[in-house]
């Protein structure tokens, strides 16, 4: 995909220059910070005409096999400075609080990924495992970054999984590349060793078209202020989702 251009002039970490400093990075090597924006579709045209993309949204229900098209949940962008530690290994489909329940991701590269700054790794045939380890954290950045991820292969009975799992890296993909993977896809990132390049990537959360909130997205502080106060638990499932919030980015023809 073609990648939204940075659009404000800030003040370049260590100089006295106005030239752009990277989203996420202010050149502090210690305390590195994660820096994460949800939602930036709502207040950058084009990161909304990428998040929006009818040609993204068509693959995605293809893939996942949506009857009835694509609609975006949600989209992030994450900026992992110089020296920011490891995301743990998680799911995202968890935190989504729709039925059907489906969630797939597309994950574009904002920068060039390489082993340094620590490119998105996927364990191989994950989805497919059960709920024994809902796949959640309450903590995204921690230096054990696979402790979840063991502790959820045992429950399936996977021995020794911090020698047997399959590791697949996201080492090489380029900046404007994408990947793709179910909600359920057990995945996470090792701590970015570069000492001057940001490791960024903007993640697009898209749900089967006919989604509806199940009651628990009244809970959530993810969802809850998108709710409807005027319908009860046992109406959710015909209230339709707001079109400004999440938006069909993609109807199958009949």
């Amino acid at each position: 995909p073609k990648l939204p251009k940075q659009s404000k002039k800030t003040k370049r970490a260590g100089g006295s220059n106005n030239n752009l400093a990277p989203l996420g990075y202010d050149g502090n090597l210690h305390n590195s910070r994660v820096l994460q924006i949800i939602n930036i579709h709502k207040c950058d045209e084009d990161f909304r005409q990428l998040a929006i993309s009818p040609e993204i949204g068509k693959m995605v229900a293809e893939l996942a096999g949506w009857e009835h098209g694509a609609r975006l949940a949600q989209d992030q962008v994450w900026a992992k400075p110089p020296g920011a530690p490891p995301l743990v290994f998680h799911r995202d489909s968890p935190y989504f609080m729709f039925t059907p329940s489906d969630v797939v991701t597309v994950w574009v590269a904002l920068d060039d990924m390489d082993e340094e700054v620590g490119p998105l790794e996927y364990v191989r045939g994950s989805h497919k495992w059960g709920d024994g380890r809902v796949g959640s954290s309450s903590s995204f950045f921690q230096s054990e970054n696979r402790k979840l991820l063991y502790s959820a292969a045992k429950l399936e009975g996977i021995e020794n999984p911090e020698s047997t799992l399959e590791i697949v890296s996201m080492a090489g993909l380029r900046a404007g590349g994408i990947s793709i993977h179910h909600g359920k896809v057990w995945h996470g990132s090792g701590k970015n060793r570069s000492t001057e390049r940001p490791r960024r990537g903007l993640g697009l959360h898209f749900v089967p078209a006919e989604v509806k909130f199940t009651t628990e997205a009244r809970k959530s502080r993810l969802w809850r202020s998108y709710v409807p106060e005027d319908i009860c638990d046992e109406d959710l499932s015909n209230a339709e989702l707001p079109e400004e919030d999440f938006p069909l980015v993609w109807r199958r023809p009949r």
